[in-house]
C-alpha cells in the first residue's frame, strides 16, 4: 500500500466515522406572512366610474373586505374568487370611497390593507337614465313589451344589452330591439303566458354608453302578465269582440274611422288608460278651422293605443251607428255601458286586433312590436 492508498483509505473512514456519530437536521422555512393589494391606489384622483375594484392575497387568504362611500351612504358590493375580492358593482360619480382588506397568512397572522380613492366628477349630461315600462310589480297584458327609454343616447348598443336581462318563471324566446338609440323593447316571440312572472335586470350604472357617456343608475324591475285578454275589432262588420283565456266573453257593437278618417288595421297595445280624458284634435294636426275639428271634453272609459290619438272609448252620441256604420275620426266608439265594461276587464299590455281596413298602421305609431316578423325583430338586437 502506497502513501496516496492510505491517505484515501484514511479519509473515507474520517467521513463513515463523522456521519455515523450525529444525526442530519432538516432546515425549516419560516411561514410568509400575506401580502395584500388592490387595483386602485392610495389617495388616487379621477378614477373612472366603470372601473370594477379588485383586491388581492398573496401568501393567505381575503377574511373581510368593504367597500363604501366615505360619508357611509353607498356600499358596493363583491365576492371572494379563490384569493381575489372582485366589486360586483361599478361605482358612482363624484364620490369618495375607502376601501378596507382584510387578510390572513400563511403565518396564521392577520393583516389590513386600506385605500381612499375619488371617482371622476360627471354632470348630468354625461349619464344616461333608464326608465323602465312595466313598472315595478305592475301587472300587465299578455302583449306588453318591455321598454327601455334613455334620457341621452346610447352609443355602445350591444355592451348595453349584454348587461340588460329579461328573465321569467316559464320558458319564454325573447329579445331586445333596438328602435333608436334612445328606446328598446323587448318582447317574447309569442305573446307572454299568463301568469307568468318576469323581472327586468339593468346593470348599467357606470357602463360606459359611448362618447364620454354613462349609465346613471342600475334597475331591477318585477313585474307580473295577467290573464290572456285579447281583443278584436272588426272594422267591416263593426263589431269588437272579447276573447279572455281564449274563451268569448263579450260582442260589443262599435262605429270606428269613416272614410276620410281610417281606423288602422294591424295588432296594436292598451298603452295608457283613463276614467275620463279630453279629446282635442289639435293634438291630432287638426286646426281649430277645420271642419272636421272636434273637443270633446271628459270621454269616459278611454284606453289609447296609437301615439296619433286613436282609443276606444265610450261613444254615446253615436249609439245609433254603432254597428251599422263607421262615423268616428278614427276611435273605436261603443255605448257608455260597454265601454266601462271593456275598460274595467282591460289593462295596460292587453292585445287589440283591427282588421278589415285598407289603412295600415305605421311603425311605431304605438307599440307596434307585434306587427314585426320574428326573425325581423330578432335582427333588431344589437347581439344578432
Amino acid at each position: 500500500m502506497n502513501f496516496r492508498s492510505v491517505l484515501i483509505t484514511g479519509f473515507a473512514a474520517l467521513v463513515l466515522t463523522g456521519c455515523s456519530g450525529s444525526k442530519v437536521k432538516e432546515a425549516v422555512t419560516p411561514e410568509d406572512p400575506v401580502s395584500l393589494s388592490a387595483s386602485v391606489k392610495d389617495k388616487a384622483k379621477g378614477v373612472t366610474v366603470d372601473t370594477i375594484v379588485t383586491a388581492d392575497a398573496e401568501h393567505g387568504s381575503i377574511s373581510d373586505v368593504t367597500l363604501a362611500t366615505s360619508d357611509g351612504k353607498s356600499t358596493v358590493k363583491g365576492r371572494v374568487s379563490g384569493t381575489q375580492w372582485v366589486a360586483s358593482e361599478r361605482l358612482e360619480p363624484g364620490r369618495e370611497y375607502k376601501l378596507t382588506v382584510k387578510g390572513s397568512g400563511d403565518d396564521d397572522k392577520e393583516k389590513t390593507l386600506e385605500r381612499t380613492f375619488t371617482t371622476e366628477k360627471l354632470s348630468l349630461q354625461q349619464q344616461t337614465y333608464p326608465s323602465v315600462a312595466p313598472l315595478k310589480n305592475e301587472t300587465v297584458g299578455v302583449g306588453m313589451p318591455v321598454i327601455v327609454t334613455f334620457d341621452i343616447p346610447v352609443k355602445n348598443k350591444a355592451l348595453f344589452e349584454r348587461n340588460m336581462q329579461v328573465t321569467s318563471d316559464k320558458d319564454v324566446e325573447g329579445s331586445w330591439n333596438w328602435i333608436n338609440s334612445r328606446v328598446v323593447h323587448y318582447r317574447p316571440k309569442d305573446f307572454w303566458p299568463a301568469g307568468t312572472k318576469v323581472t327586468v335586470n339593468l346593470r348599467l350604472n357606470g357602463l360606459p354608453a359611448g362618447n364620454g357617456i354613462y349609465g346613471q343608475q342600475n334597475q331591477k324591475v318585477p313585474f307580473k302578465i295577467g290573464q290572456k285578454v285579447v281583443s278584436t275589432v272588426n272594422i267591416a262588420s263593426h263589431r269588437l269582440t272579447v276573447d279572455i283565456d281564449d274563451k268569448r266573453a263579450r260582442s260589443i257593437p262599435v262605429s270606428t274611422g269613416d272614410a276620410k278618417h281610417r281606423t288602422r288595421q294591424g295588432t296594436k297595445i292598451i298603452m295608457e288608460k283613463f276614467s275620463k280624458v279630453d279629446m282635442d284634435a289639435a293634438t291630432t294636426g287638426v286646426d281649430s278651422e277645420d271642419p272636421d275639428y272636434y273637443d270633446l271634453s271628459d270621454v269616459k272609459w278611454a284606453m289609447r293605443v296609437t301615439n296619433s290619438g286613436e282609443f276606444l272609448h265610450a261613444a254615446p252620441w253615436s249609439v245609433g251607428s254603432q254597428g251599422h256604420a263607421n262615423v268616428s275620426h278614427g276611435c273605436t266608439g261603443m255605448s257608455t255601458a260597454n265601454a266601462d265594461w271593456l275598460f274595467h276587464h282591460s289593462r295596460r299590455g292587453d292585445v287589440v286586433k283591427f282588421k278589415n281596413s285598407p289603412r295600415g298602421i305605421e311603425d311605431q305609431n304605438g307599440w307596434t312590436d307585434w306587427n314585426v316578423s320574428w326573425d325581423d325583430w330578432k335582427a333588431g338586437s344589437a347581439l344578432s
